[in-house]
């Protein structure tokens, strides 16, 4: 049965040109929705465009770097030009930099997680909060935090993991102060996922199989449309009383 629940809604997710903000932008289409996917680099982007296209959805490609307030202003207003509302957004660009103990961590790659994975998300949700706001029917916006930070720590990840406890805190916050305005905001914690970033150095997707076999609980890392159907569902009506959470989808691993 196919699911219509952002049928004649637009959604903005960035990071969207690959893993789970390209799997979040094709299952919002596949749901109805006019999706507009940002990211720093076109070509990606085109090919999820591409994706949705195919598979009969509309999409919108538009690059953006979510560490530039004016590129994230002049972003949510070319969806709005666009498609006449912004009734989704999904906040999911993020970086991860670091394996090594955190005294011996560049200080430039702290201070590139500290501006993607956090003062992005501060800098999106600002702009998208006061265009949903400013909308009768309101809106509902879903960041991607990490099981890395207020649920998990692990070795050479603290920067990272701070960050993503950051988003976290940020995401609560947030949803007291704008719930009343007709914004719903909450956050997905994903844990290990199909994708690059879960695979440790010199690691092979069959030896991450392996690995996930004995470390999680339930046996085998997550996918990226698993996490997506967290974040569909936290963005949906279905959780229209659902304020300021923080869901894990980690295959058990902080249970």
């Amino acid at each position: 049965m196919t699911r219509t629940r952002f049928t004649g809604r637009t959604a903005l997710v960035t990071g969207a040109g690959s893993g789970i903000g390209r799997a979040v932008a094709v299952a919002l289409a596949a749901e109805g929705a006019q999706v507009a996917v940002a990211g720093r680099r076109r070509e990606p982007l085109d090919e999820t465009v591409s994706l949705i296209e195919r598979a009969g959805g509309k999409a919108l490609a538009v690059t953006a770097d979510v560490t530039d307030a004016t590129e994230l202003r002049a972003l949510v207003d070319a969806v709005v030009d666009r498609y006449g509302s912004l009734d989704v957004a999904v906040n999911n660009a993020g970086v991860f930099r670091g394996g090594q103990p955190l005294a011996e961590l560049p200080e430039s790659e702290w201070h590139e997680q500290v501006a993607i994975n956090l003062t992005g998300v501060f800098l999106a949700l600002q702009c998208e909060i006061r265009q949903m706001r400013s909308q009768p029917g309101g809106g509902a916006i879903v960041n991607i935090a990490s099981t890395f930070g207020a649920h998990t720590r692990h070795p050479g990840a603290a920067a990272y993991a701070a960050t993503k406890a950051a988003v976290s805190v940020l995401t609560r916050g947030a949803a007291l102060d704008h719930i009343r305005d007709g914004v719903r905001i909450n956050a997905v914690s994903p844990g290990a996922v199909d994708t690059p970033m879960s695979l440790r150095p010199g690691e092979s997707e069959p030896d991450r199989a392996d690995r996930a076999r004995s470390t999680l609980p339930l046996g085998r890392v997550s996918s990226t449309a698993e996490i997506a159907a967290a974040v569909l569902y936290l963005a949906s009506d279905d959780a229209s009383s659902v304020v300021g959470t923080d869901l894990v989808v980690d295959s058990g691993a902080t249970a």
